[in-house]
């Protein structure tokens, strides 16, 4: 069986440009990084958005079922 690449894109087995592998998860390194901190704004818009669904939906049943 032959191996193509689509688009230009070098199959699993073959290295790219920038001369590494595409092979395995572990393409960058070091995994000791620290992660920044947690945006706790965007986290609670996020759960405000998520409340609002839920009560549209909510409100969506109720409109529908009655």
């Amino acid at each position: 069986m032959s191996e193509t690449t689509h688009d230009d894109h070098p199959s699993v087995h073959e290295p790219d440009d920038a001369d590494h592998g595409h092979a395995g998860h572990d393409e960058h390194g070091d995994h000791a990084e620290k992660l920044g901190p947690i945006d706790w704004r965007a986290w609670g818009a996020g759960l405000v958005g998520v409340g609002a669904g839920v009560v549209v939906a909510v409100c969506l049943y109720l409109s529908t079922s009655l």
